[in-house]
């Protein structure tokens, strides 16, 4: 539900809100203009002074009015001619025409009406009411996918279009909010829809009816500095019992002028003075400052309603379009999905399809919108969820551990994982949520379950256990969807490991070309980084390989390091492959291993093909801080891949130092053992901030990881206070 109240407003109100942004973002540069061109009076002049100025320039003078920016405007009569004139406080005289200008004008009646008049004002008002309706939706939203106020500025994973609609709209949403309620509370004033003060002021009954007393020497005006003048309106001149009516911040009064004497006045009430905060909060006028900071914010709008759009088209295409589902209130059985890369859904599709193929209603959500009292006539709930990293939960999982530990049981749940079991957090999350669930009291209706590598054979085993349970003749057969890839051309190959008949290659393809559209919408090849992992789909296989991206996008092309493995499919097709050859690949960020910003050293530690994305932050990062790479390999005349490189970067300074270990060669020892040898060099490294970033085998991975434990017990520490500090990063396999 609140997904739909954030979704279909966003969707058929962007236009209106993007001309609502924009026009406001516009006016709100006025106020700022205003106050640097407009001339101030000094806080020590009066009223009195200020309308004697005024009266020596335009004897005929009607009204003098200060706006909050401090512009002084004056009207007055000559004759039967009417004028008016921006006035400089310090001497009276005329500085400017008081009108404002055209732009501003032009800009003002579309803001507020769209130039239809009160039916535009309706119209922009229901603008309002959609911006803070997706604010409102859009924070719970956000809350939800972060888990929670103290997460609100965590780092965000997925595509980039909605990474950038939530970064940015973790910042807005505040602004955004308090811009729909001022703009929303001045329509329904302009309607005479709120409350307002009643009259406080009154126009006085006895006057002198005389006239002639000097506006300087009236005290009430001496009293009053023009720093908080509203308006001074005169008495007509040819009417003795009229008076002068002064609006202050204070107040209002009347002003006999036959003698000077004060005979009336009233403190603002609490609607007004809470109109005008309203009206200083939502224009700037009066705040320059804070004007300019809301336009600036307020130019978000288009932004989120591009990527918002963007982000519902990707989730559309990414998600198998799941026909004859049902509201979470009215299903049998409820799918709960947990995926990064979007493979899950296919799998949940398929099971979906044989729910409802069995007479089954059936809800298929996140498993982020976790949310048992919904599912009121569920008879069971069914998790598939993938794991992300090292254990982490994937994207559309995010919060779900937290929630479940405040939520009542209900019906029986089922979890089943999604992995590859060469790595060592095989389905971890997926554990996590199981004992989650059964320490929280839920039962179970049938044990955890795991898929390895998108097994559609594991799949359909578990399919008849789950309709054995479930007293239903389930048969998944999931043919996984291939995922939509680009052609590449390899443009270049240096070889390796011939010699000792382990053979490996760094292998360089061209950047496809792809149009701006593409870069938003398609296979994202507009922007990647070293690290991020190339998806590379072998002939005769459906399920792609994927490889750490040794470039980034701005080296102008992309390269891998690859070795060939006994079997291997798609390492086997790479290796075989010649410059002017395509084979077809896609991007797949890896934001969790990235270095940070920062200008504290870099450790990097691999060895054989592990050396390719740490290759690549050198090139990318070595000019901008220290850099210190160990690297294994076999032997020093085969195996050293990018040594070339390696050693000119050291020259250029680019690489700071350069530790090697050859396990077929002269000490023969392993990259571990060459970090325990330099431990003081990695002590002092660390000690100064430095972060490590470890990418190669998973055996590897473990002897590094026990190597730097063994380093900083010194120092009381071990890989895993760096890893909980965000100084510690793996990429192994």
């Amino acid at each position: 539900m609140i997904r739909k109240l954030h979704r279909w407003p966003g969707l058929l109100a962007a236009v209106l809100l993007i001309v609502l942004a924009f026009s406001g973002s516009v006016l709100s540069v006025f106020p700022a203009m205003e106050r640097i061109a407009a001339p101030t009076a000094t806080q020590d002049q009066s009223v009195a002074e200020l309308a004697r100025l005024v009266i020596a320039a335009h004897p005929g003078v009607e009204q003098i009015k200060r706006s909050p920016s401090g512009k002084i405007t004056v009207w007055w009569f000559e004759g039967n001619t009417p004028g008016a004139a921006r006035v400089d406080p310090a001497t009276g005289k005329d500085i400017g025409s008081a009108d404002p200008s055209t732009v501003e004008q032009w800009f003002t009646t579309l803001h507020r009406s769209l130039f239809l008049d009160d039916t535009g004002r309706i119209v922009m008002a229901i603008a309002a009411a959609a911006m803070l309706t997706l604010t409102l939706s859009g924070t719970l939203l956000t809350l939800r996918r972060v888990g929670g106020w103290r997460h609100w500025f965590s780092r965000q994973r997925g595509p980039r279009a909605g990474r950038l609609h939530t970064q940015i709209a973790r910042v807005a949403a505040p602004v955004l909010l308090l811009s729909a309620l001022t703009a929303l509370w001045m329509v329904a004033s302009t309607f005479d829809l709120l409350p307002s003060d009643e009259a406080s002021s009154v126009f006085p009954a006895q006057v002198t009816n005389q006239t002639g007393f000097s506006v300087a020497d009236i005290a009430t005006f001496q009293a009053t500095p023009v720093t908080d003048l509203r308006d001074l309106t005169f008495p007509a001149s040819d009417d003795a019992s009229d008076v002068f009516t002064l609006t202050t911040a204070n107040g209002e009064g009347y002003i006999d002028q036959g003698n000077g004497a004060l005979l009336d006045w009233a403190t603002p009430g609490p609607w007004t003075q809470v109109w005008e905060w309203v009206y200083l909060l939502h224009t700037g006028q009066g705040v320059a400052l804070w004007g300019l900071i809301l336009g600036l914010i307020v130019l978000s709008v288009p932004v989120l309603a591009i990527t918002g759009t963007l982000s519902w088209l990707n989730a559309r295409r990414g998600r198998p379009r799941l026909h004859g589902t049902v509201s979470a209130a009215r299903a049998q059985s409820v799918i709960l999905v947990g995926s990064e890369g979007g493979s899950t859904w296919g799998f949940a599709a398929t099971l979906a399809k044989a729910l409802q193929a069995a007479g089954q209603s059936v809800h298929v959500a996140k498993l982020s919108d976790f949310a048992p009292q919904r599912y009121q006539t569920a008879r069971q709930i069914i998790v598939m969820t993938a794991t992300w990293g090292d254990g982490a939960a994937p994207a559309s999982a995010k919060g779900v551990l937290e929630n479940m530990a405040h939520i009542q049981p209900t019906v029986p749940l089922a979890v089943l994982g999604f992995g590859d079991r060469s790595f060592p957090a095989f389905c971890a999350f997926a554990q996590d949520v199981e004992t989650a669930a059964v320490q929280n009291g839920w039962s179970l209706l049938l044990p955890l379950d795991q898929i390895d590598r998108q097994s559609p054979q594991d799949f359909a085993r578990w399919g008849r256990n789950l309709g054995a349970v479930l007293d239903l003749p389930l048969e998944l057969n999931h043919q996984p969807a291939p995922p939509r890839a680009t052609a590449l051309t390899l443009v270049s190959r240096r070889d390796y490991g011939e010699a000792i008949h382990t053979p490996a290659a760094i292998l360089r393809f061209a950047l496809p070309k792809q149009t701006f559209w593409q870069r938003l919408i398609g296979p994202r090849f507009g922007r990647f980084q070293a690290g991020d992992l190339l998806g590379i789909v072998p002939e005769g296989a459906s399920l792609p390989r994927y490889y750490s991206l040794a470039s980034s996008h701005k080296n102008g092309f992309v390269e891998i390091a690859v070795r060939k493995h006994q079997g291997g499919l798609c390492s086997g097709q790479l290796i075989a492959l010649e410059p002017g050859q395509q084979v077809m690949g896609f991007i797949r960020p890896n934001p969790d291993f990235k270095p940070d910003n920062r200008k504290t050293p870099l450790i990097l530690i691999g060895a054989g093909t592990g050396i390719g994305p740490l290759a690549g932050f050198i090139r990318d990062q070595g000019a901008q801080r220290p850099i210190h790479l160990w690297f294994g390999a076999r032997h020093p005349d085969t195996d050293f891949l990018y040594g070339e490189d390696l050693n000119q970067w050291a020259d250029q300074d680019a690489l700071s130092g350069l530790h090697t270990a050859f396990s077929r060669s002269g000490q023969r020892h392993y990259v571990q053992d060459a970090l325990r040898q330099d431990a003081q060099s990695l002590r002092d490294l660390i000690a100064n901030g430095a972060k490590i970033m470890v990418c190669g085998g998973r055996d590897m991975g473990a002897g590094v990881c026990d190597a730097i434990t063994d380093i900083m017990a010194p120092l009381g520490m071990s890989a895993a206070t760096l890893k909980s500090q965000g100084r510690y990063a793996e990429d192994v396999y």
